[in-house]
C-alpha cells in the first residue's frame, strides 16, 4: 500500500515521480478527494457515535419513563444515521485503498530520468562476444537438430508457447537450477523450497495485485493463484511478521516454475523459447533494516553478475529509467547476455531494491536495537538467474562447427558424465 501520509504532506513530489515514470498525476488529487471524504465522514460519525454514548448515559439516569423513552425514540434517527455512515465509511475506505494499491513505488533519485527502455543505461559490459567461424544457429534450429528442444510436443499437449525439453536437454535445465541455488548458498542465502500457488493476499502483499491481475493465472473455485516469481511466496512467509533487528539482513533463495499470461505480439519474441506461459527461475530475496539496503542491492547485482561469470558468459548491466522502472520498485538494475544465435541481449536478472513498499502492503516490521516504534523493513529481490533465456545463451554460446554443444565445467557436476550434447545425446 502506498504511504498516504506522502501524499498528504508532499503531493507535488508524488506527482512528479508519477510524471516521470510516464503516468498521469491525476491519481494525486483523487487520492486526496477521497481521503478527504474518509476523514469527513469518519468525522461526522464519531460526533454522532460520541453523542448517542452520552445521551445513553443519560437515559440510565432518567427517572421519567416517558422522557426515557422519548429520548430512546431520538436516538433511533441517529443510530440509522450511524449505520448508513458506517456504511459510506466502508465504501470510502475500498475506494481509498483502491487508489493508493494502483500507485507504483517511487524512484530513487538514483534512478535516471526516462521515457522508456531506449533511455535505459549501460552501466558496463563484461567480456566480449565470441567470435566465430561459422554462422552460429539459434536455440530454436541448434535444439531442434541436437533433439533435446521439441515444440510439436509441447504444442500437441498444452498449445502454442510450450515446448518439451528432451534427454541432455533436460538435464542441462536441471544443472543451471542446481548450479544457481548452490552457488547463492555459498553467496550466504538460506534456500526456500516454498509453494507454487497461493493465495490472494500473498499477492497483494508482495505488489503484483491488483496490477497484473489480467497476467496471473488463478483457480476460481479456490483462492489460489500460480506464482509469476518465487519472489511473492518469499515475500508471504513473513506476512504480519516483526524481526529482531540483530537477525537481519535475512537473504533467502528460492527456485519455482513461474507461470504468466503473456501478451505476445505476432512477430516479436514468438520464435523459439525466449517468451512463454511457463518458465523456470531462481530468486534472490533480501529482508534488510533500510540504511542497509543499498548495500545490500550492491551485493545482490554482484551474486547475480557471478553467476554469469561462472558460465562464462558475457554480459551487460543496464540501470532502468524512470519509464521502465518495475511497478515495485525504486532502482532496479537488468543483467542481460549476449547470445550469438539470436544475435540480441537477452535480460536474465532485474535486481531491484523495492524500499519498504512491499513491506507497508504486507505489514513485515522489525524491532531497533536501540529500542523504540517497531519500523517497516526493506525488501529487494533479482533473478539469480532466469531460464530458459540462461539456457539459450548457454546453448548459442558453447555451440560448435558441427552443431554439438560444449558444458560449461560449473554444470558438468550435474550432467552425469555428459560433457558435450551431440545429436545422439
Amino acid at each position: 500500500m502506498f504511504d498516504i501520509n506522502l501524499i498528504r504532506e508532499n503531493p507535488e513530489l508524488v506527482r512528479q515521480a508519477l510524471q516521470d515514470r510516464q503516468m498521469g498525476g491525476e491519481v494525486v488529487d483523487q487520492v486526496l478527494e477521497a481521503d478527504a471524504r474518509r476523514r469527513g465522514l469518519l468525522s461526522t460519525v464519531e460526533v454522532l457515535k460520541a453523542e448517542r454514548n452520552s445521551v445513553s448515559k443519560e437515559i440510565g439516569k432518567m427517572k421519567d419513563p416517558q422522557a426515557r423513552q422519548e429520548k430512546i425514540d431520538a436516538m433511533r434517527s441517529v443510530g440509522d444515521r450511524i449505520v448508513a455512515l458506517d456504511e459510506q465509511v466502508r465504501q470510502a475506505d475500498e475506494t481509498l485503498s483502491g487508489l493508493l494499491a494502483g500507485i507504483p513505488n517511487l524512484p530513487d533519485p538514483s534512478t535516471p530520468v526516462g521515457k522508456n527502455e531506449s533511455e535505459n543505461v549501460v552501466v558496463r559490459t563484461v567480456g566480449t562476444p565470441p567470435e566465430f567461424d561459422f554462422t552460429p544457429l539459434p536455440h530454436w534450429d541448434l535444439g531442434t537438430n541436437l533433439g533435446i528442444i521439441d515444440f510439436e510436443q509441447g504444442i500437441k499437449i498444452t498449445g502454442s508457447r510450450f515446448y518439451v525439453l528432451n534427454g541432455a536437454g533436460a538435464r542441462l535445465e536441471r544443472a543451471l537450477i542446481a548450479y544457481m541455488l548452490d552457488l547463492h548458498i555459498r553467496q550466504g542465502y538460506q534456500e526456500k523450497y516454498t509453494p507454487f500457488m497461493v493465495r490472494q493476499d500473498t499477492l497483494y502483499a508482495s505488489g503484483q495485485l491488483p496490477k497484473f491481475v489480467d497476467n496471473l493465472y488463478h483457480d476460481h473455485e479456490e483462492d489460489y493463484w500460480m506464482v509469476p516469481t518465487a519472489e511473492v511466496p518469499l515475500t508471504g512467509i513473513h506476512m504480519g511478521d516483526v524481526f529482531e533487528a540483530d537477525v537481519l539482513p535475512r537473504r533467502y533463495t528460492a527456485y519455482t516454475p513461474c507461470f504468466r499470461r503473456e501478451k505476445m505480439s505476432a512477430g516479436r519474441d514468438v520464435r523459439g523459447i525466449k517468451r512463454g506461459h511457463q518458465f523456470d527461475k531462481v530468486e534472490m530475496y533480501t529482508y534488510c533494516q533500510p540504511e542497509e539496503s543499498d548495500n545490500e542491492l550492491v551485493k545482490m547485482l554482484a551474486d547475480a553478475e557471478q553467476t554469469c561469470a561462472g558460465l562464462g558468459l558475457t554480459y551487460r548491466i543496464l540501470q532502468l529509467c524512470t519509464g521502465d522502472l518495475g511497478f515495485n520498485a525504486r532502482v532496479t538494475y537488468d543483467v542481460e547476455v549476449w547470445a550469438p544465435g539470436v544475435g540480441e541481449w537477452l535480460e536474465v536478472s532485474s535486481v531491484s531494491n523495492v524500499g519498504d513498499f512491499q513491506a507497508r502492503r504486507a505489514n513485515i516490521k522489525y524491532r531497533p536495537a536501540e529500542g523504540g516504534r517497531t519500523q517497516l523493513v526493506h525488501t529487494l529481490n533479482g533473478s539469480g538467474l532466469g531460464l530458459p533465456r540462461t539456457l539459450i545463451a548457454v546453448l548459442e554460446n558453447y555451440q560448435q562447427p558441427d552443431g554439438s554443444v560444449i558444458i560449461p565445467e560449473v554444470l558438468r557436476p550435474w550432467m552425469g558424465g555428459i560433457d558435450v550434447i551431440r545429436a545422439e545425446s
